[in-house]
């Protein structure tokens, strides 16, 4: 038997298997190296398409400085750290200074999680700004997009005279990949501006998702055309886009004009976290790879569609996600309330909501595989969402056929599997109703 330690919140659990049976579905992780600081200091100014950063900011410029929140893992602590640095060398002054977290429509950031995202030092030292989408008092106008959609985005991008963007690159179902522009829509806009940008998934004529919206997709992908338009009426000066491993830790940096720096980035990172397979099988065992990425389920969804990529109609699925803050809204059970997929879509098409689509893309699935949730959600709650509530991998086993062969993914969120095709190539095989 061979053994397999899986990411369980702040813990694993372990996964005794047949190396006959089970392939591991991971990149290489020798190749990955922790950046060092003057590694990641190098990006600054060995930019893409933009000047270095010390020819972009000098005395006199305010600041603003967009960080993400603690759902994701984007090895802030080292870039801002050092980004403060530079900025302060470049003659911009400390109290000229911000960092705003960009929340979208999740919860305010807390004090110990500042500190974890930002250390002691930057957070006791930079002003911090925590956004909320739900008020107005702190949202403005900027407009409308050439998709006629209204944008109303935090009114600090307005009091700061430069504003540089930082995030992590990973995939999104739906938007294609995260970082660059998602830190200004979704991060920092209204629940309205997220909600029209997100409800561009969606084609309800044939009731899945819109064509060329989907996992690493983002040429003609409709919703991350839209954010790249609410981005560009900011027009940022500067942009960090970090790959993390499996602890968190900064492997890859790509640092320069907010568009061309992520479109780099997101061609890198889909060329080192993809594996191609010869087809899909029976059973998939995937955990989302550990906090942060496992916090909770709206989060550890993102784990859920990289395994629907590699299981067989009808297979079966077992998802480990601790959910240790819960199910990341607490209205998220209320979409389960209809009694199939295609309700809660017609349900979304009257009343749309962002993480209506989220609990309709999870339904989907839970259609079509049989799902086994390891978590330590209420068991009600999981059969609420269609799964198999389970506390340890031996119980959701052993309730599993035990001849079937399978697919394990360590960090499920980060790895896409592609079907290879008979001349060779791979595709991703995005079903259209899911």
């Amino acid at each position: 038997m061979t053994e397999i330690q899986l990411g369980y919140g702040r813990g694993t659990q372990t996964f005794h298997f047949e190396a006959s049976r089970f392939q591991v579905l991971e990149t290489n992780p020798a190749n990955e190296k922790p950046l060092t600081d003057v590694e990641i200091g190098a990006a600054f100014s060995n930019t893409i398409e933009s000047p270095p950063i010390d020819d972009l900011f000098s005395a006199g410029d305010t600041v603003l400085i967009v960080v993400s929140d603690a759902t994701r893992a984007t090895g802030s602590a080292q870039i801002i750290n050092l980004l403060v640095r530079r900025l302060i060398q470049a003659g911009v002054a400390p109290a000229d200074i911000a960092i705003i977290f960009a929340t979208g429509i999740h919860r305010r950031v807390t004090e110990e999680e500042k500190e974890q995202l930002l250390t002691p030092f930057i957070a006791q030292r930079v002003r911090t700004i925590n956004h909320d989408a739900y008020d107005s008092g702190a949202l403005v106008s900027f407009g409308v997009t050439d998709g006629d959609i209204p944008v109303e985005l935090n009114r600090a991008l307005k009091d700061f005279s430069r504003v540089i963007l930082t995030g992590a690159l990973g995939f999104h179902y739906f938007a294609g990949f995260t970082g660059g522009r998602k830190s200004i829509c979704p991060g920092l806009a209204s629940a309205q501006t997220i909600e029209a940008t997100h409800l561009l998934a969606l084609d309800f004529e044939t009731g899945g998702r819109r064509k060329g919206v989907g996992t690493g997709e983002l040429d003609g992908n409709a919703v991350n055309e839209e954010c790249e338009r609410v981005a560009a009426l900011i027009e940022p000066r500067f942009s960090v886009n970090a790959v993390v491993d499996e602890r968190g830790r900064v492997v890859s940096v790509y640092g320069g004009h907010w568009r061309a720096a992520h479109r780099a980035g997101c061609e890198a990172y889909l060329a080192t976290h993809s594996v191609d397979i010869a087809g899909r099988r029976d059973l998939v065992i995937v955990s989302c790879g550990g906090s942060p990425w496992d916090i909770n389920l709206i989060q550890a969804h993102k784990a859920l569609e990289m395994a629907a990529q590699a299981t067989n109609e009808g297979g079966t699925i077992v998802l480990l996600a601790e959910c240790s803050d819960g199910l990341g809204r607490a209205d998220f059970l209320k979409w389960f309330a209809e009694k199939d997929s295609s309700a809660l879509a017609a349900r979304l098409r009257e009343s749309y909501e962002v993480n209506g689509q989220t609990a309709w893309s999870l339904l989907t699935k839970a259609e079509r595989y049989r799902i086994f949730l390891i978590s330590e959600l209420p068991d009600e709650q999981v059969r609420d969402m269609r799964m198999v509530p389970a506390h340890s991998l031996d119980e959701a086993m052993n309730q599993i056929d035990n001849a079937a062969n399978g697919f394990i993914l360590p960090r499920g969120a980060a790895i896409l599997p592609l079907i290879r095709t008979d001349r060779g190539t791979s595709q991703s095989d995005n079903v259209a109703t899911d």
